[in-house]
């Protein structure tokens, strides 16, 4: 019996996650969608080139995975080293994340925190403050998209 709740509750978490990544598929335009090629890949590729984030986030990387990180439309994983911080900031876009690997905090301004687990999905408004904080011994990658090119400001103001 608990197995099959286990199954169940997977289940129904992925096709949560697939009813709310839809939106990303259907609402892209591009002349050239029916033309490119299809891509698939895991965070531990040893292809992926991953870069270091600005400045603002010492100890985290993050490698494109489909669109330029100066255009709208853009899809990273984002890497955090183990107990690293991510100073509060915003973004010109909001987020819709799921976490890969690892165990994140995420707290934005006037809300509790929010412990993510590896399969757990996020949304972030834009230019909402928030930070993060990964939790785990083992880095965590959280899988980003964007509906406007990235960027990020720190938030200097101490709270």
């Amino acid at each position: 019996m608990k197995f099959l709740i286990n199954n169940l509750t997977r289940k129904i978490m992925c096709f949560m996650i697939l009813l709310a990544l839809s939106p990303l598929g259907f609402s892209q335009s591009d002349d050239n969608s029916i033309t490119e090629d299809s891509f698939s890949t895991s965070a531990d590729n040893p292809d992926l080139e991953w870069l270091p984030a600005p400045e603002t986030f010492p100890g985290c990387s993050l490698t494109v995975l489909h669109g330029d990180i100066g255009e709208p439309r853009l899809d990273f994983f984002f890497k955090m080293e183990p107990k690293t911080v991510a100073v509060k900031h915003i973004h010109n876009s909001a987020e819709r994340m799921i976490l890969v690997a690892g165990e994140l905090e995420v707290q934005y301004d006037g809300e509790d925190p929010v412990v993510l687990k590896s399969g757990h999905y996020a949304y972030g408004p834009a230019k909402k403050p928030h930070k993060a904080k990964c939790l785990s011994e083992e880095p965590c990658v959280l899988f980003v998209a964007m509906n406007e090119p990235f960027s990020v400001a720190p938030i200097t103001k101490i709270d």
